[in-house]
């Protein structure tokens, strides 16, 4: 079995007076796609920002390659390799495109490979290269998701979470993105995927978890929870 690289041992996260996330229980191994699908409020953007230190945790523990990484800054885990693109994209909008990818490197060094993987995020994103002297606050919402994926990218990572990065998009826009999540996993960045389009999100992965109100309901191989009717019932309108 592959190495376990992100665990969380009984989660507890409260968020504004309210206990939003209430124990969980999740693994995510290397070279896996794992998707989180819930409704909104179900506690799945709680917790990715507590597994990223944006909120802080109270009771529980996230291992990250083994190791505990309760306490530690956001910062830290960017260079050990583990980047978040965030719901809502949380762009730099008064920079340029190419300033924003900068940003996502701003924990590197190495000039030759942040200058090679700049041209890899415009090969994966040709619009993106088309605009690249654009300010990034200009951009559509699509647009924008793509650059809040490049510029996590460009930090090079091991693991990559993304919250939501279909919500509010065209219908067009989502499959781009859909593609391009596959397209990433494929290239060897281990995934864990929050979603509210629980279909796409379970077609692209390799396993998936269930939350409600705050609790792991629910887990197993993507492809099956696709087919169960307790599933296609609650998440997939039928």
């Amino acid at each position: 079995m592959s190495e376990t690289l992100l665990k969380v041992n009984g989660l507890k996260v409260a968020y504004g007076g309210i206990q939003a996330v209430k124990g969980v229980d999740f693994e995510v191994h290397e070279g896996e796609l794992v998707s989180l699908i819930g409704s909104n409020g179900a506690g799945k953007t709680t917790t990715m920002k507590a597994i990223t230190a944006l909120l802080p945790v109270n009771d529980g523990d996230i291992l990250y390659l083994g190791r505990s990484i309760r306490g530690r800054g956001a910062w830290d885990l960017v260079k050990e390799g583990l980047a978040m693109v965030p719901e809502g994209r949380g762009v730099f909008t008064r920079m340029t495109i190419t300033e924003n990818l900068q940003m996502g490197a701003h924990i590197r060094t190495d000039v030759a490979g942040i200058a090679s993987d700049l041209e890899k995020v415009f090969a994966t994103f040709p619009r993106l290269k088309e605009r690249k002297d654009q300010l990034a606050g200009t951009l559509s919402g699509g647009e924008q998701q793509m650059l809040a994926m490049g510029r996590a990218l460009m930090s090079r990572p091991r693991v990559l979470l993304m919250d939501e990065p279909s919500m509010g998009l065209s219908p067009i826009m989502v499959d781009k993105i859909f593609d391009v999540v596959r397209d990433v996993h494929a290239q060897g960045v281990t995934v864990l995927l929050v979603e509210q389009n629980a279909s796409r999100a379970l077609e692209i992965a390799n396993r998936g978890y269930v939350m409600e109100s705050g609790l792991i309901t629910m887990s197993g191989d993507a492809k099956e929870m696709l087919n169960d009717p307790k599933v296609r019932a609650a998440y997939l309108g039928e």
